[in-house]
């Protein structure tokens, strides 16, 4: 198999630095497993971040931050440091970030590795609802069987290949 990546019907691979850039920060949201939080910034400064990058203002950004961190069950945590949190709420500080630009793409590796079932499935019903609603695309790289199980499309990839033509699935 071979191919490219287009967003907006441009290929990635002609995009200049700075339209790179502009890309991930105004129309991808990131999901990482090791959260990359700022350790220095509160909850709602983590989540807010993103808005500042994009010269969102004030009042906006606390609406979108406020409003996210109630999404993922996190509105009375805001001022709080990130160090003060336990595995799973800083999971959820760093999905909220992902998700308060309202990205049209989301990459997510392992969102709900650090949650409870719970919580990883208001999660998943949180981030289904934005697929459907919103038209977000999700990409998750994920081990977990819950997630897998709901997916609109599976792609199996194995040493950075897709393992074999049935890997691509429709459900």
């Amino acid at each position: 198999m071979s191919g490219d990546v287009r967003i907006n019907e441009i290929p990635v691979t002609q995009m200049s630095d700075k339209q790179l850039a502009c890309l991930r920060r105004e129309h991808i949201g990131f999901i990482f497993q090791s959260f990359n939080l700022i350790p220095v910034l509160s909850v709602y400064g983590n989540v807010e971040f993103p808005l500042l990058l994009l010269k969102t203002p004030k009042k906006e950004r606390r609406d979108k931050v406020m409003e996210t961190l109630k999404c993922v069950g996190l509105e009375d945590r805001a001022e709080h440091k990130t160090e003060e949190l336990s595995g799973g709420q800083r999971q959820r500080v760093a999905i909220a970030r992902a998700l308060v630009t309202k990205p049209s793409i989301i990459l997510s590796d392992e969102p709900t590795a650090n949650l409870d079932s719970k919580t990883g499935k208001a999660i998943i019903d949180l981030m289904q609802k934005l697929n459907e609603e919103q038209r977000v695309t999700l990409v998750f790289a994920t081990h977990d069987a819950s997630i897998i199980s709901r997916a609109k499309r599976i792609v199996c990839i194995l040493d950075g290949v897709i393992s074999n033509a049935d890997a691509v699935l429709s459900h």
